[in-house]
């Protein structure tokens, strides 16, 4: 009984970090997609600071930036691209 559990143990501590990476991935691709549309129709202004933050932490935080650049792609009428 002690060895399965010391292989279930392992076995999630192993598979957990990947399938988060995975997700992590997938929110990293949809928050550039959607930065790419802001940027596009937005050309030359000056977001609000929450925005450019949002617009800058794709990469680092995708899971804070993709809300924000949701609600400014509807608040402009924009329809939002599906998620990947």
């Amino acid at each position: 009984m002690r060895g399965i559990l010391t292989f279930l143990a392992v076995g999630t501590a192993l598979v957990l970090p990947v399938a988060a990476s995975a997700q992590s991935a997938a929110d990293v691709a949809y928050c550039k997609k959607l930065s790419g549309i802001f940027r596009a129709y937005n050309e030359g202004s000056d977001p609000a600071t929450a925005i450019a933050t949002a617009l800058t932490k794709c990469n680092s935080a995708p899971g804070t930036s993709i809300p924000v650049l949701e609600k400014a792609l509807t608040d402009g009428g924009f329809k939002l691209p599906a998620k990947m």
